[in-house]
């Protein structure tokens, strides 16, 4: 039975094994996805969370195993899973790693796919695309999973959802540094993601998605169009299924949600679990039409909201939005407001009580003050970007990732 618009919340959050010394990654996930018998597995259920692979052999991700009613401390779970997995990788002098793109992997010679299982997803995906690229084998993201129960509720979701995508990187960017260079976005995963499949535009259309309102829409305007567009390359249709979309909000109507891709992978938990609870409590002012109507928010197309996403990628929370109309959505009335002071104003004037964001506050307020974590770690570089400053730096958050404590 499907569950009703926020009766539930599913949380993924991928990591990355690096060796503890020099944290170059490690391609060992293999080691914590050994089940009680011994063998090798892709899922393994720990209880409240699941631990499941992904494309590469270095990066693990860690998931809620059902739908919870609550983000209240739903962190210290994901929290007690992390030190559980870093004592297994400590026997092979390897850790855990937040943040959502290694600063200085070699994806050309240090990427290694997933090759256990059933392996054929990850073996047509590099034949097509060639995942030895940022794009694929560098990205660590937090995804949020919310239900709905028919059109009505779908339309009303996947509507709200749109809205707020183009603000997310000024909340959770952490990937300023790729190939040991500051890229020039403060979100470099998000740069990289929505242009690593570029041979087949239609995958990730506009990252935003369209505005579509019921199942029938969306599998005659995305489904049928993504599938028509890769069937020359995938004769046995081993990729053609709703995960193959790539948008950064994508239908899941074979388990009846929405998945929102945007997030960044934060420092800790703490911070991961507080950047999903005000998203989804700034989705919930929307389905209610707190401050504008359905028919309003349908109004805005996915190309409109992309420049604003475009901005965000690069600046962050610097970001000036100068879409008067944008701006208008959360009952701001000036021409220009910066991405954070937009935050501010949503956190301070319109979800002042929300009791669901209490829990992480602190967290929540950190980051609006102090800025992003891409922020945050250009600051301590402090001009300094050689390899070992950079080390430095990174295991600090290391530190951050057992502590459950934000980096500052």
């Amino acid at each position: 039975m499907s569950l009703n618009l926020f009766e539930g919340i599913g949380i993924e959050i991928e990591y990355m094994i690096v060796d503890s010394n020099t944290i170059s990654i490690q391609p060992v996930a293999e080691i914590i996805l050994i089940d009680s018998s011994g063998e090798s597995v892709c899922e393994l259920n720990k209880g409240t969370i699941t631990y499941s692979n992904e494309l590469v052999a270095h990066v693990i991700e860690l998931k809620t195993t059902k739908p919870e009613k609550t983000l209240h401390g739903l962190d210290t779970l994901f929290h007690k899973e992390i030190l559980d997995i870093n004592t297994t990788l400590s026997h092979h002098n390897c850790v855990l790693l937040g943040t959502a793109m290694h600063p200085f992997m070699n994806t050309d010679k240090e990427t290694v796919l997933w090759s256990h299982g059933d392996d054929s997803v990850y073996k047509a995906f590099s034949r097509i695309f060639g995942c030895k690229g940022h794009g694929f084998s560098n990205i660590q993201s937090v995804h949020i999973n919310l239900p709905f129960n028919g059109d009505e509720q779908f339309a009303a979701l996947h509507t709200a959802i749109r809205l707020i995508l183009p603000l997310i990187p000024a909340l959770s960017a952490s990937s300023p540094i790729a190939d040991s260079t500051v890229t020039g976005f403060s979100d470099s995963r998000l740069e990289y993601y929505r242009n690593n499949q570029n041979k087949i535009p239609s995958i990730a259309g506009n990252i935003i998605p369209e505005c579509i309102t019921s199942k029938d829409e969306y599998q005659t305007k995305i489904f049928n169009r993504i599938y028509s567009d890769i069937a020359p390359y995938d004769s046995d249709a081993v990729l053609q299924h709703e995960w193959l979309n790539s948008r950064g909000a994508i239908a899941r109507f074979d388990r009846d949600s929405i998945e929102i891709r945007l997030i960044d992978t934060q420092e800790c938990p703490k911070a991961d679990l507080a950047i999903c609870a005000i998203v989804i409590s700034v989705i919930t002012m929307f389905v209610n039409q707190q401050i504008t109507s359905f028919e309003h928010q349908k109004k805005w197309s996915e190309k409109n909201l992309k420049k604003i996403l475009l901005t965000t990628i690069q600046n962050g929370g610097c970001t000036i939005i100068t879409d008067r109309e944008y701006l208008q959505l959360f009952g701001i009335q000036t021409t220009t407001c910066s991405a954070t002071d937009l935050w501010k104003h949503i956190y301070t004037n319109i979800l002042s009580g929300d009791q669901s964001l209490h829990y992480y506050n602190e967290e929540i307020s950190l980051i609006l003050e102090k800025g992003t974590l891409s922020e945050r770690i250009i600051q301590s570089l402090n001009n300094n970007y050689s390899h070992e400053n950079m080390t430095t730096v990174y295991k600090k958050l290391i530190h951050s990732l057992k502590e459950n404590k934000q980096y500052v």
